[in-house]
């Protein structure tokens, strides 16, 4: 009887030493994440900041200086969290390089699905929100690029391969 007892209480014992040997240091540890607006709804002192995830932040005013680009919006949903063609938009918007967001203007859902238009109204066509950080790569090669001066579009449904087109706006002038 007393040896049925003694293996149980090894095990335990094992398990004790071999989690604070090996697997202390791998234990999960709580980490913060700040949440910042990447989009605004609205304008003015009614503005309400959206973050890359769709959650309306309506307890965190956006910046007072209009930087943030606009979801087509003139009120925030009752939901806390953006759904649908505007949660795409937004995801899209938080997924752009800190480099570009001056340059951001707004964000509409087109036919091609979500488009991102810049100040120098050059337009950015995403398609589908999957891949956002890659196609945001693809689209600052492209407007980096010395030899396109001019164009009204930049294609980056295949962020591989974008593409461009027109010749009616001029790039936004690098910092």
């Amino acid at each position: 009887m007393r040896r049925r007892l003694l293996i149980p209480l090894a095990l335990v014992a094992l398990a004790a030493i071999l989690y604070l040997l090996v697997f202390r240091g791998e234990s999960i540890a709580p980490r913060l994440t700040p949440t910042r607006a990447t989009s605004v709804i609205g304008s003015g002192s009614s503005a309400v900041g959206v973050s890359a995830d769709g959650a309306i932040l309506s307890w965190l005013p956006p910046p007072a200086d209009g930087s943030l680009p606009r979801l087509p919006l003139s009120t925030p949903p009752e939901p806390p969290r953006l759904r649908g063609t505007l949660l795409e938009q937004a995801r899209v918007l938080g997924a752009a390089p800190a480099a570009l967001r001056p340059y951001l203007e707004s964000s509409y859902y087109g036919e091609s699905g979500v488009d991102v238009e810049l100040t120098s109204g050059v337009e950015l066509r995403f398609g589908a929100a999957a891949q956002a950080a890659r196609k945001w790569r693809a689209a600052a090669a492209v407007l980096a690029e010395p030899s396109v001066t001019t164009l009204d579009y930049v294609d980056l449904h295949a962020p591989s391969r974008p593409s461009v087109g027109g010749s009616g706006h001029t790039l936004p002038p690098i910092p």
